[in-house]
C-alpha cells in the first residue's frame, strides 16, 4: 500500500513500532523537543526528557503539561560528562535538540555556540561510544549551514557556506556525528531543519524563530515589521510535519549515514506570511521596514529545500500547508498566551 493512501497515524502505527521503546530527547522541554515528546508517548514509547532550562532559550514546563505524569525529566546538560554517561544507557533512540541557537547571541558571544553546540556534541557522542553503541542517534543542524545559495531549490550536496557562528557550530556539530557513524559504529543521521513554526515555541523575543514572532505581535495587535520589500522567499513548515519527518527518518535503517533536508517544496515571501497571519487575526497591521544590522549580516536572501532526497528514501513529505499551519499555531496561542509571554 502506498505511504499516500494511508493517514500519517496509522502509518506510524503500522511501520514505525516505537511502542515501549526506551528514548531520550536532549532540549526536550523546548519547541521541538517537547511536540516530539508527546507524539512519542501517544505511540507507546519511554520517554525521557533531558534540559538546562537555559534562560531564554525556549525551556518551559508548560510544553508538556499535559504529559508530565508520563515521562522522566531530567534537569542536566549535555556538557556535564557525568550526566550524559548515566543517561545514555539503555536508550534505543536520542533526538539530539539542546543547542544554542541565538543567531543574535552568537554575534556577540561566540563560546556559548561553540561549548554548547560542539562540545556538548561531543561529550554526547563519547557518551555513546562508551556507554551505548547500539542507540540510534537523530540530530536536527540548521538550513543556515548552506549560507548563501546561488541554486534553488537548495540540495544537501550544495557547497557549505555558513555565515554565522552558529551556522559554523551546527556544521561542525553534524561532521562529529557523521565521524562517530562512519568511524566508531555510533549510528546517527542528520536533518537540516529550515523556518519550523508551531505551537510551544518561545515567544519572549525575536530572535528564535520569524513566524512566531509575527503571530505576537498579530495576537497583541501591535505592527509587523516586514524587512525590505518582503519579496525573499523561505519554505515555512509546520511542526507537526516535521516531527513526521523526524519520526520517519528514525525508523528507516537506509537513512543513517546520511543527511537530509527538512523543509517545504512550496516556499512563500515574508510579505505573504505577513498579509496571511494579519487576515487570519484580523489585525491588519503590518509596515515595510529596513533590515537592522545584526540581521542584515545574517540574511541569506532566498531559500527554499529541495525535499527529493528525503521524499526518496524516507517516503516523507510535507501534508499541511501555511494557511492551515498558521490557523492550529494562532489558535494554540491565543489560548495560552499567558505561558508565552
Amino acid at each position: 500500500m502506498k505511504l499516500r493512501s494511508l493517514s500519517f497515524v496509522k502509518f506510524i502505527r503500522e511501520n514505525l513500532k516505537v511502542r515501549d521503546k526506551k528514548v531520550l530527547i536532549t532540549g526536550g522541554l523546548g519547541f521541538i523537543g517537547s511536540n516530539l515528546a508527546i507524539k512519542l508517548l501517544k505511540l507507546g514509547a519511554k520517554v525521557t526528557l533531558l534540559d538546562a532550562m537555559i534562560n531564554g532559550h525556549g525551556g518551559n514546563l508548560f510544553n508538556i503539561e499535559a504529559i508530565k505524569n508520563n515521562i522522566n525529566i531530567n534537569f542536566s546538560d549535555i556538557r556535564d560528562k557525568n550526566s550524559m554517561n548515566y543517561i545514555v544507557r539503555n536508550k534505543d533512540y536520542i533526538f539530539h535538540l539542546a543547542g544554542q541557537n541565538d543567531h543574535v547571541l552568537s554575534l556577540t558571544n561566540p563560546f556559548l555556540d561553540i561549548d554548547i553546540n560542539i562540545k556538548g556534541s561531543a561529550v554526547l557522542l563519547e557518551a555513546c561510544k562508551n556507554f551505548n553503541r547500539d542507540v540510534k542517534l537523530i540530530y536536527t543542524g540548521t538550513r543556515g549551514e548552506y549560507g548563501k545559495v546561488k541554486q534553488l531549490p537548495v540540495s544537501e550536496d550544495v557547497p557549505m557556506n555558513p555565515k554565522g557562528i552558529y551556522e559554523l557550530s551546527s556544521l561542525t556539530a553534524q561532521k562529529l556525528f557523521k565521524i562517530y557513524n562512519d568511524n566508531q559504529n555510533v549510528r546517527s543521521l542528520t536533518l537540516r531543519l529550515s523556518n519550523i513554526y508551531g505551537e510551544r515555541a518561545q515567544m519572549m523575543h525575536s530572535r528564535f524563530g520569524v513566524v512566531n514572532w509575527f503571530i505576537r505581535l498579530a495576537i497583541d495587535n501591535e505592527t509587523i515589521e516586514v524587512f525590505g520589500d518582503g519579496s525573499i522567499l523561505r519554505d515555512f513548515l509546520y511542526v507537526e510535519d516535521m516531527v513526521n519527518a523526524i519520526l520517519m527518518c528514525a525508523k528507516c535503517e537506509t537513512a543513517y549515514g546520511e543527511v537530509f533536508n527538512i523543509g517545504s517544496d512550496k516556499p512563500s515571501s515574508f510579505l505573504e506570511l505577513a498579509k496571511t497571519i494579519t487576515d487570519i487575526t484580523k489585525s491588519n497591521n503590518w509596515k515595510f521596514a529596513p533590515f537592522s544590522p545584526e540581521r542584515a549580516a545574517q540574511e541569506p536572501g532566498d531559500y527554499y529545500s529541495d525535499i527529493s532526497k528525503i521524499k526518496k528514501v524516507v517516503g516523507w513529505e510535507p501534508k499541511i500547508n501555511l494557511e492551515e499551519g498558521l490557523k492550529k499555531t494562532i489558535e494554540y496561542y491565543k489560548k495560552n498566551k499567558s505561558k508565552y509571554w
